[in-house]
């Protein structure tokens, strides 16, 4: 156990923390719960995983819950879309609140961050002791893993749930989480969500022991796709959604192909998802057949890693990405579009090109053009001194910074400081 977690002499135990997600997906939010839930089981905390179902066309990892001994309350209304059902997972999360009793309510993702902290404001305050100014005495945290105020629905509704936000912040939220100093400021200071007092700043943590940069399985993915021995692999991984942008990917490989002198480039893409026929579709329009390898959803993404030369990135909207945290620790250059908290895994600008910029530890992009996406990739590629120095550099921060570990000790902390009523962090930032 982390020194950390072991209870302060004198500190209260059993600290009781009820945990709401609106599904366990692929994706890092889905893992970030499960490791949370499997390590704050001590003397001091108490854990309890509520999550909802997974709609069709996404992979369910439940799965992943049962590898880490993690058994979660599954609420089959509560789900990612709008629905009259929300008024049902309401009622059976409201229920289930009352039934544990929890000392901490973390929600996590938008919807169950609404639905989660609207049946905790209900469980605080319609009681008859709030009426004599006694309300049920429970914490209310909420994480943004990221948010949905730009490039995911129409601005009419992205209106709607900004506002819901902001009224969740101040009259449901005690403290606010947000993973990156970026998103705090996207956030906080350019949507306007919250007072800064409620925010705490708190980065991913995952488990990094199965990326490490031994290369003992390069030859698995370059195996598995025939690739020539001076073939460099350009790879993918994640949910094929519209908010990943796998089509910009798919354009930058074939402009690649135009572009890329005394160079082979290999892509591959390891995930599934609703749009799959459609980008397989779009990649044999664009004449890619031969170069683009579709993998489907992989349990061995570690493995696979290894034998990639580079990762590439093009979402439109990122809290902070795990894929790259994971091909960062693996020793995986990447190239992204500069999108939410990748600039803060990127760090500080090196070199300003005419359509890209080389950073500390990534190459990012500004902006969605497929040419200029491509020029970077290009130049990466045929940097063999830039992407060592990303592999050593990249690998060191990620490995320093992203530990599970230390990401519950963060955790734990925080609701230390709730209990004692301690501030937030982030003017330490």
């Amino acid at each position: 156990m982390p020194r950390s977690l072991l209870p302060p002499a004198g500190f209260p135990i059993s600290m009781k923390i009820l945990r709401i997600i609106a599904r366990l997906n692929v994706g890092g939010p889905a893992r970030h719960v499960v490791w949370l839930t499997k390590k704050l089981q001590t003397d001091e905390f108490q854990s309890v995983l509520v999550a909802g179902t997974v709609p069709d066309g996404e992979e369910d990892m439940s799965y992943f819950a049962a590898e880490n001994g993690v058994e979660p309350i599954y609420i089959r209304e509560l789900s990612r879309e709008l629905s009259p059902k929300d008024l049902v997972s309401l009622y059976k999360i409201y229920r289930e609140i009352r039934r544990q009793k929890p000392d901490v309510i973390h929600t996590h993702t938008a919807k169950a961050g609404t639905v989660g902290r609207i049946a905790a404001f209900i469980y605080k305050w319609f009681t008859p002791a709030a009426l004599i100014g006694r309300p049920r005495r429970v914490r209310v945290v909420h994480t943004f893993h990221g948010h949905v105020f730009h490039s995911y629905y129409g601005a009419a509704k992205t209106r709607v749930f900004l506002l819901i936000e902001k009224a969740l912040a101040r009259f449901v939220t005690d403290r606010i989480i947000v993973i990156t100093p970026q998103q705090f400021a996207e956030i906080h200071e350019e949507y306007g969500v919250g007072n800064r007092e409620q925010f705490e700043i708190i980065p991913l943590g995952i488990d990094l022991s199965k990326y490490g940069n031994q290369k003992s399985n390069v030859n698995l993915l370059r195996g598995e796709i025939g690739a020539a021995t001076d073939d460099l692999i350009v790879g993918f991984t994640g949910r094929l959604t519209e908010i990943k942008n796998i089509s910009l990917f798919l354009k930058a490989a074939a402009e690649c192909r135009k572009l890329a002198e005394n160079i082979r480039l290999r892509f591959v893409i390891i995930g599934d998802g609703s749009l799959r026929s459609d980008l397989e579709q779009l990649s044999n329009y664009l004449g890619l057949s031969d170069s683009v390898v579709f993998l489907g959803n992989r349990n061995d993404v570690a493995d696979l890693l290894q034998g990639m030369d580079i990762i590439a990135l093009t979402s439109k909207n990122e809290g902070t990405p795990l894929s790259l945290i994971e091909a960062m620790a693996a020793g995986v250059p990447f190239i992204s579009t500069a999108v939410g908290g990748v600039a803060d895994l990127a760090g500080n600008t090196i070199t300003m090109l005419d359509d890209f910029r080389v950073c500390e530890r990534g190459v990012t992009v500004d902006g969605f053009d497929p040419k200029h996406f491509a020029g970077g990739l290009i130049y990466l590629a045929k940097n063999e001194k830039l992407r060592e120095r990303l592999r050593r550099d990249a690998g060191a921060f990620a490995r320093s910074k992203y530990s599970v570990d230390r990401l519950t000790d963060d955790i734990a902390s925080l609701y230390r400081k709730l209990r004692s009523g301690e501030p937030s962090n982030v003017d330490k930032v």
